[in-house]
């Protein structure tokens, strides 16, 4: 088979690889030039562990090449992916330009019969704006040429995305033809050899699939996130709370840790975009728009702390800060919690240190001059008056304490992942804040609510 992915941002390019990975032609099409220069050349536009390799793989054996014409790449394709961004409006819409200005284009250049696949994530009702913008091409041509439009959501997850597409939980597709279903069957036939579910449905269903499980994983963070708050007021531990609920099989042990807010490209803009959807079709979602407030209250929690802890006296400390991506193996900034606690210490007057594996150059991007980086985790500590774990990157889980503790001007730890146990930092001589615990004070065993 042969196949075109239109994008080669994270969706796109980890889809074309994939196809291309067990045997599929594939070529990847953008508009960027340059990007399109670097990927014939094996350079990424994102970290994704594995994805280099496999890229430079498959472009080998050439089953993966890329291109800026979408012309001549569409031809004779069997189906054509469409994974271009939709960002978000002010409103929280997604915007659908860029996928609309796709769906033209292979209208425009279209000489066969194939599969128009919205592989971004779309509001329920995209597929028919699509299908109209590509008759209307054709139409204007004086062509008239069969084609069928599908949904097929992505459901990746930033930092495992090859295992995802290769292993998939499910693999969900809305057809409004057999034509169209045979075509998708062939397609995802060898990713389905270990059982792996192939869920067809009519297109709308599939459509709002991708947003309902975004905002119920969403949910699940913020409730989490907000019972952390109320632990804390009453003096439990969401720790063990956590594991008293995760063991009942209703609920599962997935998504219920607590921490600094949900980030990333995926849950913000989605949960916005179902809450804007609902809205222009008449109808309040109530439990998600408090999943929104919570979030974003929550991405302020760390720096409360903070604050309270040094009495708003925060001009002149210097806080050390570890990992900035909004969540381990992965470079993305979007929406990252990390972002919100910078930028609430600068505006105090604090001096930030920070360092992660592989965001750096990213964080460059937003935060430029206005805070140091450290080579590692360690330079970031020296005469650092307290450090904040934001990141739980899995090296920052088993640190040297006794290098932490030397390189550091006051040993106060504000963990915003709860990867460090908190009766340990208070053995070890650390001030030790967590989130939806008790704070433990520094060379003492008792704890004080705050």
């Amino acid at each position: 088979m042969r196949i075109a992915v239109i994008g080669t941002g994270y969706v796109g390019l980890v889809t074309g690889t994939c196809f291309a990975e067990v045997g599929i032609d594939v070529t990847c099409i953008d508009i960027d030039a340059k990007k399109i220069e670097n990927l014939k050349q094996g350079i990424l536009p994102i970290y994704e562990p594995g994805l280099e390799e496999m890229v430079q793989r498959n472009t080998l054996k050439e089953r993966l090449s890329f291109s800026t014409d979408l012309p001549a790449s569409i031809q004779g394709c069997d189906a054509a992916f469409i994974a271009v961004g939709t960002p978000p409006g002010e409103d929280g819409s997604a915007d659908l330009k860029y996928v609309l200005a796709v769906a033209r284009a292979i209208g425009q250049n279209m000489t066969n019969y194939m599969v128009v696949v919205t592989k971004s994530t779309v509001p329920v009702g995209t597929a028919n704006k699509v299908r109209a913008a590509i008759e209307e091409e054709l139409a204007a041509r004086g062509e008239n040429i069969a084609f069928d439009v599908a949904s097929n959501p992505e459901f990746l997850k930033e930092g495992a995305a090859i295992n995802d597409f290769l292993k998939p939980d499910r693999i969900v597709v809305g057809v409004a033809s057999e034509k169209a279903e045979e075509v998708m069957k062939k397609l995802y036939k060898p990713f389905l050899m270990n059982g792996h579910p192939l869920i067809f449905m009519d297109i709308p269903s599939a459509e709002m699939t991708k947003y309902a499980a975004n905002a119920m994983l969403a949910t699940k963070i913020s409730f989490m996130n907000d019972i952390a708050n109320l632990c804390e007021i009453m003096g439990a531990d969401v720790n063990m709370v956590r594991k008293g609920i995760g063991s009942d099989a209703r609920i599962g042990n997935k998504f219920i840790y607590p921490g600094i807010g949900y980030g990333g490209s995926c849950f913000p803009k989605d949960v916005k975009a179902l809450i804007r959807t609902a809205g222009e079709n008449g109808y309040e979602m109530r439990v998600l728009k408090s999943v929104e407030e919570v979030n974003e209250n929550q991405k302020s929690v760390l720096f409360n702390k903070i604050n309270t802890h040094y009495n708003g006296e925060l001009a002149g400390k210097t806080f050390a800060v570890w990992g900035l991506s909004f969540k381990p193996k992965t470079d993305d900034m979007r929406e990252a919690p990390s972002l919100v606690i910078i930028q609430k210490l600068l505006e105090q007057g604090a001096k930030v240190k920070a360092y992660d594996p592989v965001a750096m150059e990213e964080a460059r991007h937003t935060l430029g001059d206005s805070i140091e980086y450290g080579k590692d985790e360690y330079e970031t500590l020296i005469d650092a008056d307290a450090l904040l774990l934001v990141t739980e990157w899995p090296e920052f889980r088993s640190p040297n304490f006794t290098v932490v503790k030397k390189l550091m001007k006051e040993k106060v730890v504000f963990d915003g992942r709860n990867i460090y146990d908190a009766t340990e930092m208070c053995e070890k001589g650390f001030t030790y804040y967590g989130i939806g615990i008790k704070r433990f004070v520094q060379h003492q065993l008792d704890t004080i609510i705050i």
